[in-house]
């Protein structure tokens, strides 16, 4: 009977592959399920062989955990049909120039193991604003190519209210080693600051490397912005409402873009409570500052002269949803801003989590080949 559980266990969790978590536990566990796909493989592989001398229910339980090992691999055959083209398909909107040093394919089975970046760089630490309870510091990765770099600035997570610069350092040691300064910062955080606290944040850490550009090697005229989730809506806001020249490039990974949408459109309160996330960081419920929405949404602020962007959101995103990258996709496309959409069909929120999993490994590839092409 013992067997028999497991199996449908096993099977259950794979069609996390194919749905969106229905609570926030289980969003974690998508993660793990998709980014970390041949830890499942293996498992239903082994309970395989491991049952083929059972008595009761072997029918069933085999016939289980073969569907399930089929379903664990998904991401997997999914990543690779995702890649095909994916060079191509970049460098008709960004035009680049290929590297040595670059990831040569989207994804390899293999760099799930022996990974894409083995070399971790350790950050200095800035302190950029004085606050009255505390320092906002940056951790910035210095580019190990030992001359004159562009930066980009990476913006966390973590709904506005929590996460800080630590988050997520691996593609920070990834970016540095390829010769570019990462700058991870931390921002003024709700609901104690609301918006646009963050995107005024933003501006005073260009400021600030500005100011130290020749301490620390940065080249000006070159910045990216990067943000995952709450962080790719402060990235957004930041590159499209300061319009700088200096910004030559802002990537969106999973961000909320249409503020007002999403704030009609109610998400799942067991993955995320968006009510109380909005109302903490932007000052109320849309009905009641209904210009605070618009002016944090990133749809809001797009033109023809909009900055280059790179977005990246996962189809099964049960946090922020994947609408939200459409909305953005069709703006940009309307008004002929130059801009790729890396959407991701096994994907979750969170999920370049594993840097050497199928989605970390795919949107490190393209983000190589965009800041490669729009820092030149």
């Amino acid at each position: 009977m013992w067997r028999l559980i497991v199996a449908v266990l096993l099977f259950l969790l794979s069609l996390m592959v194919f749905f969106r978590a229905p609570t926030n536990f289980l969003w974690r566990v998508s993660v793990a399920i998709t980014e970390f796909p041949y830890i499942f493989v293996l498992a239903s592989l082994f309970f395989f062989f491991v049952c083929l001398k059972a008595n009761k229910y072997k029918t069933a339980v085999l016939s289980l955990s073969s569907l399930s090992t089929l379903i664990y691999i998904l991401p997997i055959i999914q990543v690779y049909l995702r890649g095909n083209n994916l060079a191509e398909d970049l460098k008709k909107k960004f035009p680049f120039k290929e590297d040595e040093q670059q990831l040569h394919q989207p994804y390899s089975f293999f760099k799930m193991f022996s990974g894409i970046n083995p070399k971790k760089i350790t950050p200095q630490i800035l302190a950029y604003k004085k606050l009255p309870e505390r320092d906002l510091n940056i951790d910035l990765f210095p580019s190990q190519k030992n001359s004159v770099s562009p930066c980009v600035i990476v913006i966390h997570g973590g709904s506005w209210a929590e996460g800080d610069s630590k988050q997520l350092p691996d593609l920070n040691s990834y970016l540095a080693a390829k010769g570019y300064h990462v700058a991870a910062i931390n921002y003024r955080l709700a609901p104690k600051y609301k918006s646009p606290a963050p995107v005024e944040d933003v501006t005073d850490v260009i400021n600030y490397l500005i100011a130290n550009s020749e301490k620390f090697k940065i080249d000006t005229s070159n910045f990216v912005l990067l943000g995952r989730s709450a962080g790719g809506q402060i990235a957004l806001c930041a590159a499209y409402t300061l319009n700088t020249p200096n910004i030559k490039g802002v990537i969106s990974f999973y961000a909320p873009a249409d503020m007002v949408w999403g704030a009609r459109i109610k998400g799942n309160p067991l993955v995320l409570n968006t009510d109380k996330v909005f109302k903490d960081y932007l000052g109320g419920l849309i009905d009641e500052v209904p210009q605070k929405y618009n002016e944090a949404g990133a749809v809001d602020h797009v033109t023809e002269n909009s900055t280059p962007t790179l977005i990246i959101h996962g189809e099964h995103d049960a946090m922020v949803a994947y609408e939200h990258s459409i909305r953005l996709d069709k703006k940009l496309e309307d008004n002929k801003v130059p801009h790729y959409f890396l959407n991701l069909p096994w994907a979750t929120h969170g999920c370049d989590y594993n840097i050497n999993g199928p989605s970390g490994q795919i949107s490190t590839f393209a983000i190589e080949r965009f800041l490669n092409s729009v820092t030149r």
